[in-house]
């Protein structure tokens, strides 16, 4: 296998190429795009870091690729659609920076709390001052960390040994993830109401995107510290920039942007806020993290000559066409069924079971199992997951995953059942197709018959005259249209399922009025993905 470098990474980390009998590896840094280009056919695969452009053109030259391996966790100057089409996998080292992400947390909290970047001016400028400078000691602190995987996790850690104590919210993270690391989980207002700081390790994603605005710095303390060393637009960089200047938030820090390099004024106006220690996205950048991307995708790259599965593969490898065939037709209803059940959950699951029941069943399944696995963890880990690596991040987060069959189905030909168990909870979610179309047959025990739309509210509310019209009146009040509803119900004043297709997003506020006027037990608004099958899936569905 012949293996091209063409950027900065580690010799260190590429030490198990170098040694791989079976590897040829030439580093060929600074080429010029047509040199690239002249020279990319007669390789196997390609080593980048961000200095490269893995484009159409240079994968079209690519006649020999195999693989794109990113030194690194961002992607974005790889086309990964086109890697695709012709089957180039793509990975990338995702995990290989947490530690230097976690311990740069802690730099730039102390750094505030001490004061460090104005006493350092100060001093170099040749002034002697000191109760300026008066800072803020973490111990007896309260701490909230909103994530608490591979970074928010050593960040907890590290607080803890700062005699912080620590809460913790995330919704994808079971019980005894927060036992082991010794915080107690609590909820998002919870956080926000009672933290003395304030850090954020979560993905950027549309449930993550603008998480911390204007209402959630309103439920802050008056002092509160609010650090930012995940994604750029997590935090409202405008709501933040006001809580500074409002004095709600005393100050703290950012690495990372919503727009990179940073040129707008709220941007100018935040990274020139005297409270606020800042870093132009340094949260990766140690010696020892680049080591660590470097080794990992070279492991990658040993795990593909020996036929091993690929862990950070963010796209998927050529499929069987003849599989392929015969489950087309589902892969889309099974994505669309575990896109919406996800939503329903408020925990980690702790089991999957995907059931097939009639003709389907007599097919091998997996491919089934494993895209709908992928569109679930999708919306739950800070790392693209398709077909390739499903399974094994299922495996490490300590999901149990089941597979059922049965060629006997009463009242359609072929019906797909997802049921996920967690938190002493159980949701149950069926489909099947209508003429190639997906339908949501059954919820929980409820009889249902719809077809999912971008846009909708599931409700559960004790059934009494007037529901159904008190929610049409909100809606109307805020000008939302309903484009359909589906009911399901037990029996009579029983407990009622309600299910709308909204034309538009239905605000928060407007669903804790709904909440309030029906008394319901269960309610929330969901948003579907538009398209077929998830971008992560990678089956070309």
């Amino acid at each position: 296998m012949k293996i091209i470098v063409t950027d900065e990474v580690s010799a260190e980390g590429l030490a198990l190429l170098t040694q791989e009998p079976r590897i040829q590896l030439d580093v060929r840094l600074g080429l010029k795009k047509e040199e690239l280009l002249a020279v990319i056919g007669e390789y196997d695969v390609i080593i980048t870091r961000s200095g490269t452009n893995v484009d159409k053109p240079v994968l079209d030259a690519g006649k020999r690729l195999k693989m794109v391996a990113r030194a690194g966790v961002g992607i974005d100057n790889v086309d990964v659609d086109y890697a695709s089409s012709k089957g180039v996998i793509v990975v990338n080292a995702p995990f290989g920076n947490t530690n230097s992400a976690a311990e740069h947390t802690m730099a730039l909290l102390l750094s505030f709390c001490r004061n460090v970047t104005v006493a350092n001016n100060s001093l170099k400028g040749g002034e002697w001052k000191r109760a300026p400078f008066t800072g803020h000691e973490l111990k007896g602190k309260t701490a909230g960390v909103i994530g608490i995987g591979k970074v928010g996790g050593r960040v907890v850690t590290r607080l803890k040994a700062f005699e912080c104590e620590v809460l913790a919210c995330d919704p994808y993270i079971g019980v005894k993830r927060a036992h082991d690391l010794g915080v107690k989980l609590v909820s998002h207002d919870e956080i926000y109401k009672h933290c003395d700081i304030i850090t954020v390790h979560t993905p950027l994603t549309a449930e993550t995107k603008g998480m911390i605005g204007a209402r959630e710095f309103g439920l802050m303390k008056s002092g509160v510290i609010v650090l930012n060393v995940a994604r750029g637009g997590i935090i409202e960089e405008q709501a933040m920039l006001d809580a500074l200047n409002s004095g709600k938030v005393i100050g703290g820090a950012f690495d990372v942007w919503s727009e990179e390099p940073p040129a707008t004024e709220t941007l100018t106006q935040l990274i020139a806020h005297k409270n606020l220690v800042v870093t132009p996205h340094l949260g990766a950048n140690t010696f020892e993290a680049q080591v660590n991307v470097a080794i990992d995708v070279s492991k990658e790259i040993i795990n593909y000559l020996d036929d091993q599965p690929l862990e950070n593969a963010v796209n998927i490898p050529r499929f069987d066409l003849a599989l392929m065939d015969q489950m087309r037709p589902f892969l889309n209803l099974m994505s669309v069924l575990c896109d919406f059940g996800i939503q329903l959950l408020d925990s980690n699951p702790e089991k999957l079971t995907f059931a097939y029941a009639g003709s389907i069943a007599h097919y091998d399944c997996s491919p089934l199992t494993v895209c709908g696995l992928s569109t679930l963890l999708d919306r739950m880990v800070d790392q693209d997951v398709n077909m390739v690596n499903a399974s094994l991040i299922a495996e490490q987060m300590g999901i149990e995953v089941e597979e059922i069959k049965s060629t006997q189905s009463d009242a359609f030909s072929n019906v797909l059942t997802l049921i996920a168990e967690g938190g002493g909870k159980r949701r149950l979610i069926s489909g099947t197709l209508f003429e190639g179309a997906p339908r949501i047959v059954k919820l929980r025990d409820y009889t249902m018959d719809f077809a999912p739309d971008e846009h909708m509210l599931l409700l559960n509310y004790g059934d009494r005259p007037g529901m159904i019209g008190r929610i049409g009146t909100i809606m109307g009040q805020h000008e939302i249209n309903i484009a359909s509803m589906n009911l399901g119900r037990r029996e009579k004043k029983g407990e009622a399922m309600v299910i709308l297709s909204l034309d538009s997003a239905i605000p928060q506020n407007v669903v804790e009025e709904i909440r309030a006027a029906t008394e319901a037990s269960f309610i929330k608004a969901l948003h579907m993905r538009v398209g077929s099958c998830t971008r992560s899936c990678g089956c070309g569905a």
